[in-house]
């Protein structure tokens, strides 16, 4: 299954051969999943099929609108709008670079060559900072799914804690970028290589009228071909993998890891997520299995959080340009803002 997993992308766009873009990676899987069940258990097989079929009926309206709204920024050159996060006083860098990061629908692989142009023209590496651990936590598609499964608050408080991840991670570097061991951040090479292919934006202003233009039009029509079916493949599994959870795994061996109240949970959800994660939209599903079971709700803040920061994607966007220190430092705002937002988020509800 690992291998599976790991044959194919973590975000949209991922191009391939046409046997492992639809018979290999998530796809095959859950087809191995499903064989498995109905080779050792098959009574389980109904449920599993039903169980996963509601599921994906129920959140389609969301995944439909968002896969729509990523289509038409995307179509729009509504991306050009990053780079004014860069521009100015480095604190409001910092801060306007989380944001972006937490709300702007591109995933970590498609910043690489604007980050890398950034970083060469000595953009603060605080802000680039901030960008990059707030960009893989939300966007407008994870934040629908997110709230039509573990509900409006929960996606609320992940988008906060994502900005603010951002934020604190951004004011981190900038304090850090003055000593010399973060004088010289970049790779003498830079590696633009990543997870999924990289579509050159739009140049210029948005227009927001795109359907006037054929390229424009092409854009958005692949975009929702490709992200509608980057999120049905990813959350086929991911509910494919919740029914086995809840059906296989004790309830008290999950409360027992990750339940109560206090702050061990938390730091275990962190510490789990972080090499554990297939992707935000996939995660979904199964952190609300995990709650099903007895996981709390700071653990899953914590398990969120450090998961999606550490994910392929979002760490290859890094390493690939940056030199293994400023890498550690990425990861290590990642765990210590998730225990932070897992605390908090713990104490809230």
């Amino acid at each position: 299954m690992a291998d599976a997993l790991n044959a194919d992308s973590n975000e949209p766009n991922s191009h391939g051969p046409t046997f492992t873009k639809y018979l290999g990676g998530a796809w095959g899987a859950s087809v191995v999943l499903i064989a498995l069940i109905t080779l050792l258990d098959p009574a389980q097989l109904q449920t599993t099929l039903t169980s996963t079929s509601a599921s994906i009926w129920s959140t389609a309206p969301f995944i439909l609108f968002a896969v729509l709204a990523v289509a038409y920024l995307k179509a729009t050159g509504a991306e050009n709008l990053l780079a004014r996060a860069f521009e100015g006083n480095p604190v409001r860098m910092v801060i306007m670079a989380a944001l972006l990061g937490g709300l702007s629908p591109f995933c970590s692989c498609e910043v690489i060559p604007f980050i890398a142009a950034l970083l060469a023209l000595g953009a603060p590496l605080g802000a680039v900072m901030a960008f990059w651990l707030a960009s893989p936590l939300m966007d407008p598609a994870m934040f629908l799914i997110t709230s039509g499964t573990l509900g409006w608050e929960f996606a609320v408080a992940k988008t906060i804690a994502a900005v603010s991840l951002g934020i604190f991670g951004g004011f981190g570097m900038l304090v850090l970028s003055r000593s010399v061991i973060f004088s010289d951040p970049l790779r003498e090479k830079p590696s633009f290589g990543g997870c999924c292919g990289v579509q050159k934006p739009f140049s210029g202003q948005p227009e927001w009228k795109f359907w006037k233009e054929s390229e424009r039009r092409e854009v958005f029509k692949s975009t929702t071909l490709e992200n509608g079916l980057f999120l049905l493949k990813w959350l086929t599994l991911a509910y494919v993998i919740e029914t086995m959870m809840i059906a296989y795994v004790p309830a008290e061996l999950i409360a027992s890891v990750l339940g109560g109240t206090g702050v061990g949970p938390i730091f275990m959800g962190a510490l789990v997520g972080a090499p554990a994660y297939l992707n935000g939209y996939a995660a979904v599903p199964l952190v609300d299995a995990l709650l099903t079971q007895g996981m709390s709700q700071g653990a899953a803040m914590s398990f969120v959080i450090a998961g999606g920061v550490s994910c392929i994607p979002a760490a290859i966007a890094v390493w690939a340009l940056v030199k293994p220190r400023v890498f550690i430092a990425y990861l290590s705002f990642a765990i210590i803002g998730a225990i932070i937002a897992g605390m908090i988020w713990q104490l809230i509800v």
